[in-house]
C-alpha cells in the first residue's frame, strides 16, 4: 500500500514539473492590441466615411495587470487585462493616448507555434460565438526558439 501512494506521489511531481505551454510574451500582446486597435480603427474609418485610415499604430508601456487562463473552443487561452499607450498616425497627424484600459483575449493554437486574437461575436441566431483571427508569427518570436 505505501508503495502504491508513493507512486502516485512521484507520478503527480513528475507531471507537475513537466513543460507547460508558454504563457503570451509582452510581444505577442502588444502585437494583438495592435490589431484590435487597427481594426477598430477601419471600421470607424469606414463609418465615418474618412478618405484615409490610419497608416500606423503604435503600442508602447504595456502594463499587464491580469491574465487569466481559459478555453476558447477546446484550446489553451488567455484573457489578458491592463494598460498601455499607443499612437495612431495618420497622413496629417498623430493622436497619442497614455495609460489606456485593454482586454485581449489570446488563443494557443493546436502545434504551440500560433496565437490568434480571439473575440465574441453575435451570430444570426443572437448567441454569441468565438471569431478567431491569426496573429502574423513575424511579428514575435518563436517561445520554443
Amino acid at each position: 500500500m505505501l508503495r502504491v501512494i508513493w507512486a502516485i506521489a512521484l507520478a503527480l511531481l513528475l507531471t507537475a514539473c513537466g513543460p507547460s505551454a508558454p504563457e503570451p510574451t509582452t510581444q505577442l500582446v502588444e502585437q494583438a492590441i495592435a490589431l484590435q486597435l487597427n481594426q477598430a480603427q477601419q471600421e470607424l474609418s469606414q463609418q465615418l466615411r474618412l478618405d484615409s485610415p490610419p497608416t500606423d499604430i503604435r503600442v508602447s508601456r504595456i502594463k499587464i495587470t491580469q491574465q487569466t487562463p481559459l478555453t476558447i473552443q477546446n484550446l489553451q487561452s488567455y484573457h489578458i487585462k491592463g494598460t498601455c499607450d499607443f499612437t495612431v498616425k495618420r497622413p496629417k497627424h498623430s493622436v497619442t493616448q497614455h495609460q489606456t484600459p485593454f482586454e485581449v483575449y489570446l488563443q494557443r493554437q493546436m502545434e504551440g507555434k500560433t496565437w490568434r486574437l480571439a473575440s465574441l461575436k453575435t451570430n444570426e441566431d443572437h448567441q454569441s460565438v468565438w471569431v478567431t483571427q491569426r496573429i502574423p508569427s513575424s511579428q514575435f518570436p518563436d517561445p520554443s526558439s
